[in-house]
């Protein structure tokens, strides 16, 4: 999301989560498992796959993500904190350049892989959430302590997304964001109305946090299979630009 206002519709909003709740069970998780087996060795991003970015994008795409590399490299090593950690996946994912989906892929809803993101210096709210999910992921931050949440913005009255870190599993969690770039609690942020949170394994609504949806029944999402797809490519160095 960015500073661009639009009538925020709840009903339409929680059709798009229970889509998207969907196709991350029936999809997302083995995807965030097989990259949760990947945490022990460092990602490789092919040479080829390297070029092909280098071709479209320039040499200062290829630098972003050799800097993405390295900071999960760095990050994943026992003396560095979980809040340092935090701290450098919000801040980084942040530089990026914020652009409408139908501006930057000429579609109306593409999820990013966060390859797709830094190379292309573009994104909007959920792929800089995707992209700090996954990178916290490689630096072996638990799974069950992270969310990616849905919220509406009071402030802009639209849709949201934002990164939830969950210390403990009843504690107040910390929110990653792209709008007000500082980590705080979400009780400092009462600008944001949250709704639905999702991880690799689980689905809650925001009222009822120890809920998890029956998600079994609705319909896949192929957006979301996409991008998993093209994520485990291109974390395994197979993916091709």
């Amino acid at each position: 999301m960015g500073p661009v206002s639009y009538q925020f519709s709840l009903r339409c909003l929680f059709t798009c989560l229970m889509r998207f709740a969907a196709a991350w069970c029936l999809l997302g998780c083995a995807a965030v498992t097989q990259a949760q087996a990947e945490q022990d060795r460092p990602i490789q991003l092919s040479p080829k796959l390297l070029d092909s970015i280098a071709k479209k994008y320039g040499d200062s795409a290829v630098a972003r993500l050799n800097d993405w590399t390295a900071l999960m490299e760095s990050g994943g090593l026992p003396s560095i904190e979980e809040a340092a950690k935090l701290a450098q996946a919000n801040e980084f994912f942040n530089r990026v350049q914020w652009l409408s989906d139908l501006v930057h892929w000429g579609q109306e809803d593409y999820w990013a892989t966060p390859v797709e993101t830094l190379a292309s210096n573009g994104g909007d709210c959920e792929d800089f959430s995707i992209g700090k999910y996954f990178t916290l992921l490689q630096t072996k931050v638990d799974n069950e302590k992270l969310r990616i949440t849905y919220v509406k913005s009071l402030t802009y009255n639209q849709a949201h997304m934002v990164l939830a870190y969950y210390p403990q599993p009843d504690a107040e969690p910390l929110i990653l964001d792209n709008i007000n770039k500082t980590i705080l609690p979400a009780s400092q942020r009462d600008d944001l109305l949250p709704i639905y949170s999702f991880n690799g394994e689980s689905i809650w609504l925001a009222k009822a946090r120890g809920k998890k949806l029956n998600a079994d029944s609705q319909k896949s999402l192929p957006q979301w299979k996409g991008v998993n797809e093209r994520l485990l490519q291109e974390l395994n160095g197979e993916a091709e630009r």
